[in-house]
């Protein structure tokens, strides 16, 4: 069986901070955002996985079908079982994404036009990722 560099499963427990919860600072003549301690860690954490599977060439013009399942540890739900709490799919899903884009799996993530995003509860937690041109 040949590896499938477009179909891969990262091995580590999801993090559960996203980019939605930013920090607002303010300067003298401006407000700005700015990532806190822990999204600068989560995003640190999820680039040095997707680092190791990083495609030879970006896609650049074709549309992409992202496929994500995010597995956190299961404590004492069943493996398998839906999760339906925080983080929200989506949000979870715009960190990836970003960290996605920075390490060069496609030029932009707009190239994404088709999503499948769930999230289980898991004997084994990681995030399993699939990615098809369209």
């Amino acid at each position: 069986m040949t590896k499938n560099p477009n179909q891969f499963f990262l091995p580590m427990i999801p993090p559960t901070v996203t980019n939605q919860e930013h920090r607002v600072g303010k300067s003298a003549k401006k407000v700005y955002f700015y990532d806190s301690p822990e999204i600068k860690d989560a995003k640190q954490k999820l680039s040095a996985y997707l680092s190791k599977h990083i495609p030879d060439e970006p896609i650049k013009d074709k549309p992409v079908r992202l496929t994500v399942k995010w597995l956190f540890p299961k404590g004492r739900h069943q493996d398998g079982e839906y999760k339906t709490t925080k983080p929200d799919t989506d949000n979870l899903q715009k960190m990836l994404k970003d960290c996605m884009t920075k390490l060069g799996y496609w030029k932009d993530d707009a190239l994404v036009a088709s999503e499948i995003i769930e999230k289980f509860w898991a004997e084994y937690p990681g995030i399993y990722i699939r990615i098809e041109e369209l």
